[in-house]
């Protein structure tokens, strides 16, 4: 799978962590900050940007607390991102609202979770049907 990464200053640690981890894996892993992102706007909504260009693709962006990232990324018309900290949520915002983007921080999540919770949104699968008209309804927003 294609998953992206972009991160602030804040989240860069637990962004290598991850993009390690998904090599790891054997997914394809473009980072899009290779040196951290001047603010977390920047980098958040460049990993939404590039998921509505490539369908299929899934992403993450890593800031102090995902919250800032969350509240980006969620302005670009058509994304539907999750701040996440826990496993569970991970796997049914993917499952239940099609979420193509996970925000989370070191400062809430630390390694192993931040590890499970990646592994918990990539295996999941958007179940559609009668979860559809909230997705389609969370896309005419932004």
């Amino acid at each position: 799978m294609r998953v992206v990464l972009g991160s602030d200053a804040a989240g860069m640690e637990l962004k290598g962590l991850v993009a390690a981890h998904l090599v790891e894996l054997g997914h394809e892993v473009v980072d899009l900050s290779p040196e951290p992102a001047a603010d977390f706007v920047d980098s958040a909504t460049a990993v939404a940007h590039d998921l509505l260009e490539h369908d299929g693709s899934q992403g993450f962006a890593f800031d102090g607390y995902g919250v800032g990232s969350y509240m980006a990324a969620t302005r670009v018309k058509g994304m539907v991102a999750a701040n996440i900290s826990d496993e569970r949520s991970a796997y049914m915002t993917r499952e239940h609202n099609n979420a193509r983007m996970v925000c989370m921080g070191p400062k809430v999540v630390g390694p192993e979770l931040a590890l499970r919770i990646v592994d918990e949104f990539l295996a999941a699968d958007y179940a559609a049907g009668r979860h559809q008209i909230r997705v389609d309804m969370l896309n005419k927003m932004a």
